[in-house]
């Protein structure tokens, strides 16, 4: 009896995920973009402030900053293509920073794509397979540091979880 009883909850579930991105994809694209958007923004202003008082940590700041954003880049670019093609695999009735998880392993999958997607997804597979710059613990305990002292990220942080707050409003109907 719970067996059925459980298949058709998650039937259910699944159905209710294609239903909401079935009305209007664009609206969780552009919610979704919304996320990225701030969460870059977060981490330039993380890598700005961080630099400003360690100036020697400029490199590895711009590189911690670019393989954030090929990260970013890649779940942007993955988000937009599950959304229109495989709706159940984006989790829209969780907060929207919670809406994709993409394994190593999934990274990998994608990577070898032939497609827009393949080529994002090779480039941060590649950055997390690559040796860490040698500068990336010292950037690591400045970033530890700076969050020890939340009055130095005050306006950084409240810059972004504001955004994010505003975007987790946004209702896609």
């Amino acid at each position: 009896m719970k067996k059925p009883a459980i298949a058709l909850l998650l039937l259910s579930l699944s159905s209710s995920v294609f239903a909401a991105t079935d009305k209007n994809p664009q609206c969780f694209i552009d919610k979704y973009d919304a996320y990225i958007d701030a969460s870059l923004t977060w981490y330039q202003d993380l890598v700005s402030i961080t630099t400003e008082s360690n100036p020697d940590l400029k490199e590895v700041g711009d590189w911690f900053l670019q393989g954030r954003t090929h990260h970013f880049e890649l779940n942007r670019a993955a988000v937009d293509y599950y959304l229109t093609s495989e709706p159940e695999k984006i989790a829209t009735d969780e907060q929207v920073e919670s809406w994709l998880k993409l394994s190593q392993a999934d990274v990998k999958t994608l990577s070898q794509r032939d497609d827009e997607l393949g080529k994002i997804a090779k480039t941060t597979f590649d950055d997390r397979q690559s040796p860490p710059n040698e500068k990336n613990y010292d950037l690591r305990s400045a970033f530890a540091d700076l969050l020890s002292h939340p009055s130095n990220i005050k306006p950084a942080l409240d810059k972004y979880n504001q955004s994010v707050a505003k975007t987790n409003a946004i209702e896609c109907k």
